[in-house]
């Protein structure tokens, strides 16, 4: 068997890496391989912090403000790296249903501008971090890495666009690239416009938590931890360009259930849920299957999901000072636009 490539003093430029994935990222990989150098360019808009970083040296990381869009930016970051990883991306669904050109300028445009530079810079592996919301609707069984693309989002179809256009530049210029797909993210440092940083946000201030529709619809939940290992492993395997690989925890509930859980570890009220209209083209179920990577790296997932939900809650609620701010000015507005209109279908009572 190949041996892995190299991480131990290489260069390695994460784009999005202020945002809750990239940043997590970039810790994990400085505490397993403390040699790198990590490159972060970031354009921090409203979802990406630069304290996310916290005080990691100079000697192991150079913050880069910009924007995957501009080629100028993506070369000056790029420069001297040995990997890339993007994690850039809008990626809220409400929001590409509110403003989808912004989706395809970042997701797509932005992953365009990033292959360039890295087939023009020869980079030894380049991964482009995409979702498991590219299958569409799983309502039955579970998507392998073949299944159809069948986005039915603004976000989703932005996605399946940077994953192809990732892909297309292996199978055309041999950009060694490698694609992921990953289910929904929980844990430290994701900004509350998310299901559980809201929710647990919410449920700390004692707002209500608004579950669209009857709250049934289900998703497949992975601590960030899990999944920054993962890519760990996929950024050094050798032998896997052009290659796309699930990666998933295995642990699919529903809203409810997840609302339940925040309350029940908060010690709040049912009270609190306030089914609203549900938005439009609500996927009910996305599940993964992740054999593939199982049977290439030996990965699985370590974080059972009631451990991984209860040190997240307790994140949330030692931090205060970090999300209390984030939740007045634009998230403000933001929110009031997307609940404070909506129709309320049902409270839960006493």
């Amino acid at each position: 068997m190949a041996e892995s490539l190299a991480l131990d003093g290489s260069r390695v430029l994460v784009t999005g890496g202020a945002g809750f994935i990239g940043s997590n990222f970039v810790h994990h990989l400085l505490r397993r391989f403390p040699s790198c150098h990590v490159v972060v360019l970031d354009a921090l808009t409203y979802a990406g912090r630069r304290e996310n970083l916290g005080a990691l040296s100079d000697r192991s990381l150079t913050f880069v403000h910009g924007d995957i869009r501009d080629a100028a930016d993506v070369a000056k970051a790029m420069a001297g790296c040995d990997y890339v990883l993007n994690f850039a991306a809008e990626s809220h669904v409400d929001r590409s249903i509110e403003a989808p050109g912004d989706f395809i300028q970042t997701d797509v445009y932005g992953v365009f501008v990033l292959c360039e530079e890295a087939r023009r810079r020869n980079v030894r592996r380049f991964l482009q971090v995409s979702t498991d919301e590219v299958y569409g609707e799983v309502l039955e069984g579970h998507a392998t890495e073949e299944w159809p693309l069948v986005p039915r989002s603004p976000y989703a179809a932005s996605k399946a666009g940077g994953d192809r256009l990732a892909h297309a530049y292996f199978a055309t210029y041999d950009l060694p690239a490698v694609v992921t797909r990953c289910s929904n993210n929980y844990g430290p440092r994701q900004y509350p416009e998310k299901l559980i940083p809201l929710f647990v946000t919410n449920a700390i201030e004692g707002e209500p938590l608004p579950v669209y529709g009857t709250g049934l619809n289900t998703r497949d939940w992975i601590h960030v931890e899990d999944h920054c290992a993962a890519l760990t492993e996929l950024l050094r395997h050798p032998g896997i360009e052009g290659e796309t690989f699930n990666i998933g925890a295995g642990h699919e509930l529903d809203v409810l259930t997840i609302t339940d859980t925040i309350l029940r570890l908060l010690g709040r009220p049912r009270t609190l849920i306030r089914h609203v209209e549900d938005r439009p083209g609500h996927d009910r179920r996305y599940a993964l299957d992740v054999s593939k990577l199982e049977r290439l790296a030996g990965w699985r997932p370590q974080i059972a999901f009631e451990d991984g939900i209860r040190r997240t809650v307790e994140w949330y609620r030692e931090n205060e000072a970090w999300w209390r701010p984030i939740k007045q000015g634009e998230f403000r507005a933001y929110y009031e636009r997307m609940y404070g209109q909506r129709k309320v279908l049902k409270e839960v009572r006493a």
